[in-house]
């Protein structure tokens, strides 16, 4: 049995300790008492540490995967009769050592279509890339959902149709006017947000050849990025930043009131009916982590609790058998808070721009002899659907 597998196992054991916890609990009638809550919160911590530590595991196994697939496609290529230029056929870390070395002050390490090798596939160095995206991924929750991602060459204002409202239809009577009802579409201008920051090094950390400076820049850059990004997707104005998905969202229902803006079961279920059939079939639910810890403790009317651990490697967790994610950024349960998100999210449009921008400098820092690696990414996101595609969960106002 391979580690992730125990992983899993032990998600499921302990799961269902707590699930037997909140049971007798129940059971005998009683309030959660400070003895029965830090068993609750200690089992909950237990849960969510096992899922980040799955998560991670699950991410190496797909690109080792993944690295095999490449190696696999390239590695009974016969080359090219010409021998190719060295710029040209340089990998990730001969550009990032190639900077090092002050042969090059920058490069941008941009997600182009890779295909044979004696094609072209030897010109574009992607790992990096790859890398970075995939900690991009990781630290930014909403991207690891269905929401639309697209590439683009450039940064201008890209227009894209916004759906307001559909057409309806009604009986019509033998030889009476048929009634018009159209569309009503608007547009949604995704921009290109320009996120950066910059990171410093020593001098001896750089030349160390027993340093993973490929890893450990993807995994800066990608964790900085998405952290900068990430929050405005989720809760941005719209107003100089993307709009972010709950602000975008419409009302779905309003928690009850006098009891601080915690949600119930009935309520989620009624998040969850909410959004039509054709939205709801698709959707994915938003929470924080304490939203999440709340969720483990609701039942439905058959006693079945909503939350449900996924069972397999890269299998997400459920409620009501639809996948759920854990942002920072979306608030905690709380009086007027929008504490969940619920819908279609492939109706969040995420556009980003051509790839990520690497520069390097020995001059900014110089007087302490620190290498300054600066890393700039432009992206913009909306909601291209309100017709209720995605909605909201808010707590009472009092």
């Amino acid at each position: 049995m391979t580690l992730l597998q125990t992983l899993i196992e032990r998600r499921a054991s302990v799961w269902n300790e707590a699930q037997a916890h909140l049971d007798t609990v129940e059971a005998e009638g009683r309030e959660f008492t400070t003895e029965a809550d830090e068993t609750w919160t200690r089992l909950n911590d237990d849960i969510t540490g096992l899922d980040a530590r799955i998560a991670e595991l699950d991410q190496v196994e797909q690109r080792n995967a993944a690295a095999a697939e490449v190696r696999a496609r390239y590695e009974n290529v016969t080359p090219a009769p010409d021998a190719p230029d060295t710029e040209t056929t340089m990998t990730d870390t001969d550009v990032l050592r190639s900077m090092v070395n002050g042969e090059r002050r920058a490069h941008e390490f941009r997600d182009l279509t890779v295909g044979a090798a004696t094609a072209g596939g030897n010109t574009v160095p992607t790992g990096f890339l790859n890398q970075l995206m995939e900690h991009m991924t990781e630290n930014s929750a909403i991207r690891r959902t269905n929401v639309s991602v697209i590439t683009t060459d450039s940064g201008n204002s890209l227009q894209v149709p916004k759906t307001t409202s559909h057409p309806t239809a009604a009986i019509i009577g033998e030889g009476a006017l048929i009634t018009e009802s159209d569309p009503v579409v608007g547009q949604v201008t995704l921009d290109a947000y320009k996120y950066g920051f910059s990171t410093q090094i020593s001098a001896e950390l750089e030349q160390d050849t027993g340093v993973d400076l490929t890893g450990y820049l993807a995994e800066a850059g990608g964790r900085a990025l998405a952290n900068g990004a990430g929050a405005h997707f989720i809760t941005g104005t719209g107003t100089a930043q993307p709009n972010g998905v709950v602000n975008g969202s419409t009302l779905g229902i309003t928690g009850a009131t006098a009891v601080s803006g915690a949600f119930t079961a009935d309520n989620l279920i009624d998040l969850f009916f909410s959004v039509i059939g054709p939205y709801r079939t698709n959707g994915s639910w938003l929470m924080s982590d304490i939203g999440m810890r709340d969720t483990r403790k609701l039942k439905d009317g058959n006693n079945q609790y909503l939350w449900a651990p996924g069972l397999t490697a890269g299998e997400q967790s459920t409620i009501l058998g639809r996948p759920v994610v854990t942002d920072t950024n979306v608030a905690d349960p709380a009086l007027s808070a929008k504490s969940v998100v619920f819908g279609d999210l492939s109706k969040y449009m995420i556009r980003d721009v051509r790839g990520v921008r690497v520069e390097r400098s020995v001059d900014f820092a110089f007087q302490n002899d620190l290498i300054t690696w600066r890393f700039l990414f432009r992206t913009d996101g909306d909601l291209i659907d309100t017709t209720g595609a995605v909605k909201h969960f808010a707590g009472g106002a009092t």
